[in-house]
């Protein structure tokens, strides 16, 4: 009996030993798992997308004006639109999708993220992104560190500096006293379309003849065709308010349909002038954007 018991005590021992050295084990090949060889930065650029030829000029800009501004920094692409992305698919070009270029991003040993937005305002789509991007910081061998960059339009200064811009830069210069700018800007359901509004203020505090239309919020362009009427405005320079001068800008702002912007200011005899430039095709708007990205990458360290 007494031999039975110390047999007994002894297997309890070496399995108690036994599941020691297996934790330990595994403990240990965790950390050799996180830990990182390297430090590796870099910086995704995120935007809704275009399969317009044309328009893709912004993004070039966009790509180059950041390559300068951080040398030694991978910088890579991604699009929110499925749509879109399908599209290019079919024509031969691969873009991926924000989450795929995260995880490959991770996959290549990239370890400290900065992801910019660049869309106008925090809207759905920001907030999905910021919301996914957090979820690869969180998982284990994540990012060790990752920063989600704002919009353009983020803050009352931020609105004033875009303006100022656009007025300055792509306006025409023979625009004449009297006549009129009207900015199409996306617009959207989320409540950050309030945005619009606040920007359409700030227009018309600048300029009277200064104004701002969505194609899918507020202002609507009814209310904007309207005050046009009402000021007796004969001329107006369509500009748009988006990162590319992309489908809207062609066929909702500037096109030959009925119900586009320029046939809609026709029918009540107001003359347009469509200017087919996208944001980021503007180098002062673009350095908006990569001060938003200095910030995020001052805090990779």
């Amino acid at each position: 009996m007494r031999v039975g018991r110390l047999l007994n005590k002894a297997v309890v021992v070496i399995m108690a030993a036994l599941i020691s050295v297996c934790l330990q084990t595994s403990d240990s090949r965790a950390h050799g798992h996180h830990k990182k060889q390297e430090t590796k930065p870099a910086i995704l650029l995120v935007t809704f997308g275009t399969s317009i030829e044309r328009a893709q000029k912004s993004f070039a800009n966009i790509d180059k004006r950041v390559k300068a501004a951080f040398p030694n920094v991978e910088v890579r692409w991604a699009y929110t639109s499925k749509i879109i992305r399908d599209k290019l698919a079919r024509q031969g070009e691969q873009i991926d999708s924000p989450e795929m270029a995260l995880a490959r991003l991770m996959d290549d040993g990239y370890n400290r993220v900065a992801v910019q937005s660049l869309h106008m305002i925090p809207g759905a789509e920001f907030h999905e992104i910021n919301a996914n991007a957090r979820l690869f910081a969180r998982m284990a061998g994540g990012f060790d560190q990752l920063q989600v960059s704002m919009p353009l339009l983020i803050n009352d200064e931020a609105l004033g500096q875009a303006l100022k811009i656009v007025k300055n830069q792509v306006v025409p210069k023979e625009r004449k006293a009297g006549e009129a700018v009207v900015l199409m800007g996306h617009g959207t359901h989320h409540p950050s379309d309030a945005i619009y509004s606040a920007l359409m203020y700030k227009a018309q505090k600048m300029d009277s003849n200064f104004f701002v239309g969505t194609v899918e919020g507020h202002p609507t362009f009814e209310e904007i065709r309207d005050a046009l009427v009402e000021k007796k405005v004969k001329k107006v320079y369509l500009i748009p308010f988006m990162t590319v001068a992309g489908d809207h800008a062609m066929n909702d702002m500037a096109g030959d349909e009925p119900d586009s912007w320029k046939s809609q200011l026709a029918a009540v005899g107001i003359q347009s002038v469509p200017v087919m430039k996208g944001l980021g095709e503007v180098d002062a708007i673009d350095d908006l954007w990569i001060e938003r990205l200095k910030a995020a990458m001052a805090h990779l360290k």
